[in-house]
């Protein structure tokens, strides 16, 4: 079985071709298409170096089928996505068929920003690869279900019947961080993924207890450009002042906070760290590095303390000074505390998913 793997972010898709012969699928392609602006480019590596190809607007299908039959690779048999949001109707990995499509159609009032995207690669997969299976990985489906105690936010207890909770995101990513660790998971873990979108998870006995974001991906800890947690008053506030339209105040928490709104100039961990003469990159990294080790201690409330902390996503895996000031922050509270770093293998995990639902 071939399977095709497609992770859908904000600026790029990430894909993976594994080869699934026994339980653990084999990687036989990796690549991305960055999606930006005009000059979307295709990076792609088979066995040999990276190679990039540039795109025309609208073939990124058609650029992955030929990109297969570049590399000889035959047709996938199952195209498995990752949906961020699957609303209150699919809590569990699962085969797409019409009534799936549709649910995840309607979960697209939950994550606007996230569900449209996916969507359009579900339809652009099915018309590049007809005769293959498609697969919906949910990122919520790792925390369900939450406790109680997790679960219901503080808001009129009748909102629940409208979805109204918290589902908590990054479950692909907490899933591969738990298959890495096989039989030595810790009782009390912390997973901080740390990336463009952010979070930090409560996993114990191997089950998600609590994590950062809520209802959406935007809330929780600081991150690229999403403010996570924030007081409802400031935007009541600017809607109230007419500051912002509701549509500008969705650019305003998705696109234009987090580190890029403290900094003013960038999202970028790496260029905010070479901005040495710049007062507010700085001031940036320090509330992240904050908001991360605040969000960190907060889960040692919920299990009575913290056996392990693992960083992982794009910022927790290659920026060690974050990690530093993370562990510093976190030291006068937790003097033995160990920390891990692992990679996010959400595309592996969820061609290990295709390979169960379709075995």
């Amino acid at each position: 079985m071939n399977i095709l793997a497609l992770n859908v972010g904000s600026s790029s898709l990430k894909f993976d071709v594994y080869e699934a012969r026994g339980a653990e699928p084999a990687r036989l392609l990796e690549g991305s298409i960055d999606t930006r602006g005009d000059a979307q480019i295709l990076r792609y590596r088979g066995k040999g170096a990276w190679s990039e190809h540039r795109l025309h607007e609208g073939d990124h299908a058609d650029a992955l089928e030929a990109l297969m039959s570049l590399q000889s690779i035959a047709a996938p048999d199952a195209v498995a996505h990752r949906v961020v949001h699957g609303g209150p109707w699919l809590r569990e990995h699962c085969v797409i068929d019409a009534q799936v499509l549709s649910r995840i159609e309607a979960a697209a009032n939950f994550a606007p920003l996230h569900v449209p995207p996916a969507l359009a690669w579900i339809r652009r997969a099915a018309r590049a690869f007809p005769h293959a299976s498609q697969v919906a990985c949910f990122d919520t489906a790792f925390h369900h279900p939450l406790p109680e105690l997790s679960r219901v936010l503080p808001v009129p207890r009748e909102l629940l019947a409208k979805g109204v909770e918290r589902f908590g995101f990054h479950g692909l990513s907490c899933e591969s961080i738990l298959r890495q660790l096989d039989g030595a998971v810790p009782e009390r873990l912390v997973i901080a993924h740390l990336g463009s979108g952010a979070s930090v998870t409560a996993v114990q006995d191997g089950r998600s207890v609590d994590t950062s974001m809520g209802l959406t991906p935007t809330g929780g800890i600081i991150m690229g450009t999403r403010p996570g947690d924030l007081d409802p008053g400031v935007m009541l506030f600017l809607l109230r002042q007419g500051h912002c339209t509701p549509d500008q105040l969705e650019d305003l928490l998705e696109h234009r906070s987090g580190l890029r709104g403290i900094s003013g100039f960038s999202a970028d961990v790496r260029e905010l760290a070479e901005a040495s003469d710049h007062p507010s990159a700085a001031l940036a990294l320090a509330q992240f590095a904050r908001s991360v080790a605040k969000g960190v201690a907060a889960m040692a409330v919920i299990m009575g303390g913290i056996d392990a902390l693992v960083f992982t996503g794009g910022i927790g895996e290659h920026h060690a000074p974050t990690r530093e000031h993370v562990m510093t922050l976190l030291h006068p509270c937790f003097p033995s505390l160990a920390s891990h770093v692992l990679p996010s293998q959400e595309n592996l995990m969820m061609a290990r998913h295709a390979v169960a639902l379709l075995a």
